[in-house]
């Protein structure tokens, strides 16, 4: 947990193949902790694919036995069939807008949001721009994506700055919003 929160957590993520482990891995975090899904993380990188949406998207009744089988993730299948309805429609996503990147940082302006919350409990477990990304995202195709799923990717991916002001990564995560 300490090492993501000091490399990962936060950090303005512009690359694809990134958007879519957070979205499978927020996905799959949902009634879970994160240090379930941090544990499993490798696991879920060899289940699917190494998080490429077009291989995942083509999984099929045979994947999804092999994946409910896998003690590597979690196993529940709901959440795999959702992971691999979603990858068909983040490739629609991309058709349509060049990039997923270039469609999901709509919700943010474009830019990260730089919180200054003084404590954890500050933190809101949703937002709403988080709303509004989670009713998109569920109107192009995508599950397990609500919105308080929506604001923990936000989080994941530099959307928001929800270092606390005391953290030191906040000010670093501040420099890098800014480039």
């Amino acid at each position: 947990m300490m090492e993501y929160h000091d490399t990962e957590w936060g950090v303005p993520v512009r690359d694809d193949r990134k958007h879519f482990e957070f979205i499978v891995l927020d996905g799959f975090q949902a009634g879970l902790s994160w240090a379930i899904i941090l544990r499993k993380r490798e696991g879920f990188r060899k289940a699917f694919a190494d998080f490429d949406p077009e291989r995942v998207s083509r999984f099929d009744s045979g994947d999804v036995e092999r994946l409910r089988a896998d003690a590597a993730i979690v196993r529940n299948r709901q959440k795999i069939d959702a992971t691999i309805a979603n990858a068909g429609a983040f490739l629609a996503v991309q058709a349509e807008f060049g990039s997923f990147d270039e469609f999901i940082w709509q919700f943010v302006d474009g830019g990260t949001i730089l919180n200054r919350w003084r404590s954890d409990s500050d933190i809101p477990a949703r937002t709403p721009e988080s709303e509004s990304m989670s009713k998109a995202l569920r109107g192009r195709g995508f599950n397990f994506v609500g919105p308080t799923i929506c604001y923990a990717y936000m989080q994941a991916a530099g959307m928001v700055n929800d270092h606390v002001v005391s953290c030191y990564r906040f000010s670093e995560i501040e420099g890098l919003a800014r480039r």
